[in-house]
């Protein structure tokens, strides 16, 4: 049996992970933590988990607790992760993996020589939806992949035009702006399909000024046999402007659908116009805890780990490096 701790129950850990945690199979969620106790005992009365802590040390060396989910934002991740690793426990980790390329490599190397594993919330990976594409596309159904074109239109909060910033757009505590927070799972997932980005090149500014960090970027991404990424991230257009759109498109064919918003996966060829259900799980999660469980409980393959994370992290930082060179 797999028991759980979490460092950080909050809005995350509600619906997406928290509850997945007692549904998978050989697994049970023990023991959570959060700094303001009142907050910890509220989630552990509501999720019927049976101790909660307001110290990461107290639950880290709880020992029942033989893995943890690191559920805190990004500028404690690495630290946290690290401390898991030294217990002698496993580590779950939301995305981004750490604040940075080069934090995701300590805990690697952590991991690494103490012989544990490191595993990262990319959950996309597992999702039915996104398998599908992976699907469609190993069939030859578009061809060969010539390029992939991800874009997300945002407007600002009005917290974020009146000076209340969230962590996400604080670059000490997510890494850079939203950004990191969006763009990481689509990237990540590029990896999963076309293998590690071989070439980065990308133009990154601040058109809004509501906070320091980026809020437009345009990158491109060279993976294996020529196949190209492109990306257009803008968080400062108007309501009307929303768009969250994803599309393959190879030498026969095309794929198009959404990252975020679970539109149908359309499918255009030779042979027509297809469409297939884009499913949203309710504990979006799900499947990927149950593929670690697995691993942790009989050494089964797991698609999002410390290393394949790492390489979102390296991506990401190489989009933005220039940017925060100059403020």
């Amino acid at each position: 049996m797999i028991k759980w701790g979490i460092i950080g129950c909050g809005k995350v850990t509600e619906v997406k992970s928290g509850p997945a945690f007692n549904k998978v199979q050989g697994s049970q969620l023990v023991a959570v933590m959060r700094r303001n106790a009142e907050l910890a005992r509220d989630y552990a009365s509501r999720h019927n988990v049976p101790r909660y802590y307001d110290n990461a040390d107290s639950l880290i060396n709880d020992t029942e607790v033989n893995a943890v989910y690191i559920a805190t934002p990004p500028d404690s991740h690495a630290g946290y992760a690290i401390k898991v690793l030294n217990a002698g426990k496993p580590v779950y980790i939301e995305k981004p993996m750490a604040l940075n390329y080069g934090e995701c490599l300590k805990i690697n190397e952590t991991a690494e020589r103490l012989g544990l594993q490191v595993f990262v919330a990319y959950y996309r990976r597992t999702l039915p939806g996104f398998l599908k594409i992976k699907e469609l596309i190993e069939a030859g159904e578009i061809g060969k992949p010539r390029f992939a074109n991800l874009q997300i239109f945002n407007y600002p909060s009005e917290d974020e035009k009146a000076g209340r910033l969230p962590w996400r757009v604080i670059p000490e505590i997510a890494g850079a702006g939203h950004f990191f927070d969006l763009a990481s799972h689509q990237l990540d997932y590029l990896d999963f399909l076309f293998g590690p980005v071989l070439k980065v090149s990308s133009l990154v500014i601040n058109q809004a000024g509501n906070y320091s960090a980026e809020d437009f970027v345009s990158a491109n991404f060279l993976f294996r046999d020529d196949i190209v990424g492109s990306g257009l991230w803008s968080f400062s257009t108007s309501r009307e402007g929303n768009r969250d759109y994803f599309e393959v498109v190879g030498e026969k064919g095309i794929i198009k659908t959404s990252t975020f918003t679970y539109e149908p996966i359309v499918l255009e060829n030779s042979s027509g116009r297809q469409e297939f259900v884009n499913e949203r799980p309710e504990n979006i999660q799900f499947y990927l805890i149950e593929q670690i469980v697995r691993a942790l409980s009989r050494d089964a393959e797991v698609v999002s780990t410390g290393t394949t994370a790492a390489r979102t992290s390296r991506v990401m930082d190489e989009v933005v490096k220039e940017y925060y060179r100059k403020i």
